[in-house]
This record gives structure tokens, C-alpha cells and sequence, in this order.
């Protein structure tokens, strides 16, 4: 088996991508397999068009075009093994409001919010938007991209004269805006393996951040403190165990998610998925995949070999 790892790409997320690359790439070089470390760029067809029967793809990328379903779809196209979730089902994860609603209807929990477009704000006057927002939604709120990741974008809301500056983050990462109700309580990340009924969880990582875990406390060691596994009781850990497993499978995700919640009122609400989730150093995968005590290039490996048995046997 050989490996061709794509990261990079041209979101903002580009360099967050190829250091989760290089990562994988390490890891899987640990266990003797051949790896490359490849762009998305004019040489990314040719390269799909090199690969043999025992290639797998695994696409690293982060953001639009390496979630959103796009390049899941070039890998169709091409007819290539790769890891990870197929075209259709990555573009409902990828639209917050889409991916909350059918979770909504299958009666998992996400807190309430309202998607507004940046064109409407125009229409209709940004101080007299801003205002039924207020009425609708007490603070805090959550302002952030409908369409993104790794908190780009992202802005917690406690005061109103706080609000605008958050419109204004926003719709630098996105031209839709989902306002949501800010939750308090415990945050953790709860990553999944596998596919539908043998999909199974890696411990939680609780996340300990002083102010917002933004961008920079993400990737950037020393701003958060994680615990992995995460300090729950034998009930919570069910019960987030449990919610990562029904939206792992209520979207059809393959392979790999991680799926973020707060704990508010001993609810488990879903806060974010990640069908392409960061492997750096700070990341919570990687941290959840140690905390089980499974070396990562075995896990690694596997995941690559089942990605390329699965493409064998259609």
C-alpha cells in the first residue's frame, strides 16, 4: 500500500493543512509505508492519474474546497481510493445550518440559531438587523461563518455594542452568518473511526481555554490546557460518546470525524463537525488516539488499509 497525502490547498487553513500532513505522513513513514506529500495544484489530475491498485488517497485539507465536498468529488470522479467522507455527505457537514437541521430533525441536540445573509443586512440596514437579532437571541451568542473551521471567523457576543464587530468578522470568512445561542459548561471533542454500525469512539479530549479558543489557541501550543481522556463521569462520557456516534452516523461520515460539543445542563449539544480534522501536534485527534493507547502510524495504517479495501469491494 502506498499513500499519496494531499494538504495545503488555498483556504485559510492552507497552513494548518500541511502541518497536518507532514504529521500523517511521519506517522505512516513509521510503519514502512511509502508516503508523498502532495499540493492541490495543476499537477493534483496527473498525480490521481498515476496512482496504482494499491494507492489510497487521503485528503488533509482544511477548509472550503478540502471539506466542502469539492475535492471529495474530484476523487470520484477519478475513481480512487481515498479516506474519509464522500462527496454529498461532506458538503452537508461542511453548511453549519444544513448539517444542525438534520441533526435537529433526528433529535440530536445543537443549539438554536438563525442563518442571515450579509446581503440582507445591506437591505434591510445593519443597526435595525442587528437589533431583532437582539430581541431573538439574549447574549452571549456565537457569530460565525456558516461555512468554515477552525474557529476563522468565530467571535463570542456578551455585550451588544460587541455585536457589529462580530458581523463584520464574520463576513470576512463567509457571506452567510449563523447566530447562535452560546452554551456554558464543559467543551470537549469527541473523534470517531470507522464507518456506519463498526464506527466506535476515541476517548473525549476536554478543552480548558483561558478567553476564546480561537484560531491561535488551537494551533498554537500554551493558551489551552486539554485533558484526554476528558474529566467526565461514567454518564457523561456515555452520553457524549453517544452523540458523536449518532451524528457520525446520522450524516453519513467515513472513516475519521471529530465532533465538538458543550455540556450545558448535562445535554451534550453539537457545536461543530470536522470531517477533515486537524492532525498537528495541538490537535484533538491525535491527542484522543494517544490518550487509547494505539500507536498513530498503526491507526494511521489501518485507517488507509480499510479506505482502500472499501474502494476494492465496489
Amino acid at each position: 500500500m502506498n499513500v499519496l497525502i494531499l494538504a495545503g490547498g488555498m483556504s485559510h487553513e492552507r497552513d494548518v493543512s500541511i502541518r497536518s500532513g507532514r504529521r500523517v505522513k511521519d506517522a505512516l513513514e513509521s510503519r514502512g509505508i511509502k508516503v508523498t506529500l502532495a499540493d492541490v495544484d495543476a499537477s493534483l489530475i496527473p498525480a490521481l492519474r498515476a496512482l496504482g491498485d494499491d494507492d489510497v488517497v487521503w485528503p488533509l485539507l482544511h477548509g472550503a474546497s478540502g471539506e466542502d465536498g469539492s475535492l471529495q468529488a474530484l476523487l470520484e470522479l477519478m475513481d480512487v481510493a481515498f479516506v474519509g467522507t464522500r462527496a454529498r455527505e461532506a458538503r452537508v457537514a461542511w453548511i453549519k445550518p444544513v448539517a444542525k437541521a438534520v441533526l435537529s430533525r433526528n433529535s440530536v441536540p445543537t443549539p438554536d440559531y438563525v442563518t442571515l445573509p450579509q446581503s440582507l443586512f445591506r437591505e434591510v440596514g445593519a443597526d435595525q438587523m442587528m437589533g431583532a437579532l437582539l430581541d431573538r437571541f439574549p447574549l452571549p451568542v456565537v457569530v460565525k461563518p456558516a461555512r468554515g473551521g477552525s474557529a476563522l471567523g468565530v467571535t463570542l457576543v456578551t455585550e451588544p455594542g460587541e455585536l457589529a464587530h462580530a458581523m463584520v468578522q464574520c463576513f470576512a470568512y463567509d457571506d452567510m452568518a449563523m447566530i447562535e445561542r452560546a452554551l456554558t459548561g464543559t467543551e470537549v471533542g469527541v473523534s470517531v473511526l470507522g464507518t456506519g454500525d463498526d464506527a466506535h469512539v476515541l476517548p473525549a479530549v476536554e478543552i480548558v481555554c483561558e478567553g476564546p479558543y480561537d484560531y491561535d489557541a488551537r494551533y498554537n501550543a500554551g493558551r489551552v490546557e486539554y485533558f484526554a481522556p476528558a474529566r467526565l463521569d461514567a454518564k457523561t462520557t456515555a452520553a457524549v460518546e453517544a452523540t458523536a456516534l449518532a451524528v457520525h452516523r446520522t450524516l453519513g461520515l467515513v472513516d475519521i470525524s471529530r465532533i465538538d460539543m458543550i455540556l450545558d445542563g448535562g445535554v451534550a449539544n453539537v457545536i461543530d463537525i470536522n470531517v477533515s480534522p486537524g492532525m498537528t501536534e495541538t490537535s484533538l485527534l491525535p491527542q484522543a488516539i494517544e490518550a487509547s493507547g494505539v500507536d498513530l502510524g498503526v491507526l494511521y495504517e489501518t485507517i488507509c488499509a480499510d479506505a482502500l479495501a472499501r474502494f476494492r469491494s465496489h
